[in-house]
């Protein structure tokens, strides 16, 4: 069980850095801004750290989602549900851009469940690769 947590934490963790540095690139490509939503994050550790934080303590909860016999990618987009939802009805509004962040551009919940979409995916990849996968009912 140790091993799905940690696995869950690592991946949770790079799935944020990840996420990020796509929310990052879209921004500067100007994507963000194609779409009318105003997000203009820097890439400074400051930013970085309580994302990797809050992506990893998100990530714990992938074995209690794989138990439900989904795939893990599967399981990962689901997981993304919970940061997505804790943004937009949570963080966004306590930092005044109003319920689901419309204060930012009427696209901003989508750009939301897509950003933390791709956290999902690779915290699902991630577990994979090192071998965190709840299927097994025992570790040796």
């Amino acid at each position: 069980m140790l091993r799905r947590l940690a696995a869950g934490y690592f991946g949770g963790a790079v799935g944020a850095v990840v996420a990020s540095l796509a929310l990052w690139v879209a921004a500067r490509a100007g994507l963000l801004a194609e779409l009318g939503v105003d997000l203009n994050p820097p890439l400074s550790w400051a930013w970085l750290s309580p994302r990797i934080l809050w992506g990893g303590l998100w990530g714990l909860g992938i074995p209690l989602v794989l138990r439900r016999g989904l795939s893990p990618v599967r399981a990962g987009l689901l997981l993304s549900l919970g940061p997505s939802l804790a943004q937009l009805f949570y963080f966004f509004p306590q930092r005044g851009a109003n319920l689901l962040g419309v204060a930012h551009g009427p696209l901003t919940p989508l750009v939301v469940l897509a950003v933390n979409a791709i956290w999902g995916w690779t915290l699902a990849r991630v577990v994979l690769a090192v071998g965190g996968s709840a299927s097994a009912p025992s570790e040796k």
